[in-house]
């Protein structure tokens, strides 16, 4: 783990403990990191899902004659 002295707007800070429901400043700031990660993550994993389907390779998936009984 990597130790930084860094300026944090407390407001900011507070707000983040509570909506991540945390205890300490160290949790706040490393539970925030993660969950901006995990989000940002997750968004471009749902863009490239998105330029999938508009390219067309889930269309076989929508043919009801192909599906097995």
């Amino acid at each position: 783990m990597t130790k930084i002295l860094v300026d944090v707007d407390d407001d900011a800070l507070a707000e983040a403990a509570r909506l991540l429901g945390t205890k300490t400043k160290k949790d706040t700031v490393n539970t925030a990191l993660r969950e901006t990660a995990d989000r940002l993550r997750r968004a471009k994993a749902f863009d490239r899902l998105v330029e999938m389907g508009k390219a067309g390779d889930f269309d076989e998936l929508l043919d009801k004659s192909a599906r097995r009984r």
